[in-house]
């Protein structure tokens, strides 16, 4: 059994709250268990100089971690980002990216800002999965001021860590299990079910094809019921495509979708 008593195969309790901030284009709180990241999504009229002049817009991303998201204080990020927040950046940014269409979105820019506000494990995945939403309530703010001539979004898109932990592959690792697992993987994952990116380690053991197969099942499980979280929230003015496979989110306990945030702040 694991820390928080969830079976191999459960994702923690998942929230996204859309609107969570008053100025922004789009922004939500996303919530995988104790982890807890905000995504705000600002528009720019402006792209970056290798795409001016192409009718190109851009998505990025920026990523940070409040000094006491951790357990102890951590540095501000100041004079220079860090190695490890430009890795994640750039890949909240590849990622949001691998389903917008670029063209449609025309010569403008949206950031997608993901602040943690408090780490247990995940932050990536939550900031990407939160993300995501972020950008498709811009995309929909956009084409209500009639800015877009339609959604620049192909496909949803959310991502999950998995690992190997005393052996045994777990789904949606918390800091306890991550700190200690002998294997650690990111899935980013489509809506129609095509890998963005898959980011693993083998952090003490070296692990297995069949290994690497039921942490790439589980994923796929994860992602999909978080797919239905997403839904829940953009669904109305943006379906996942069809054939994806909805039928395999059963089975999860994730919480209110759109609840207010609770538990300790």
């Amino acid at each position: 059994m694991r820390i928080d008593n969830r079976s191999d195969d459960s994702l923690r309790e998942i929230r996204l709250t859309p609107g969570f901030t008053a100025y922004a284009e789009g922004s939500v709180l996303a919530e995988f268990g104790n982890t807890r990241v905000i995504c705000t999504a600002s528009v720019e009229s402006s792209v970056p100089p290798f795409l001016k002049g192409t009718g190109k817009g851009w998505v990025t991303a920026e990523y940070g971690m409040l000094p006491r998201s951790t357990h102890t204080r951590m540095r501000r990020d100041k004079a220079a980002t860090s190695g490890r927040t430009q890795e994640i950046q750039r890949l909240i940014g590849r990622s949001l990216r691998a389903v917008t269409d670029l063209k449609s979105l025309g010569e403008r820019q949206i950031i997608v800002d993901c602040d943690v506000i408090q780490a247990d494990g995940g932050t990536r995945t939550a900031a990407i999965t939160g993300g995501f939403v972020a950008l498709a309530l811009t995309m929909k703010n956009l084409l209500d001021q009639k800015l877009l001539f339609s959604l620049a979004l192909t496909d949803y898109v959310s991502a999950v860590s998995c690992g190997i932990v005393g052996g045994q592959a777990r789904l949606d690792l918390c800091y306890d299990e991550d700190s200690k697992a002998d294997v650690d993987m990111n899935f980013v994952i489509t809506g129609s079910e095509r890998f963005v990116e898959i980011q693993g380690t083998a952090e003490t053991i070296p692990f297995t094809e069949s290994q690497m197969q039921d942490m790439t099942s589980l994923a796929r499980l994860g992602t999909n019921r978080l797919f239905g979280v997403q839904e829940k929230i953009i669904g109305g003015f943006f379906k996942r495509p069809l054939g994806s496979s909805q039928e395999r989110t059963s089975g999860f306990t994730t919480g209110n979708p759109t609840g207010r945030p609770s538990g300790p702040q």
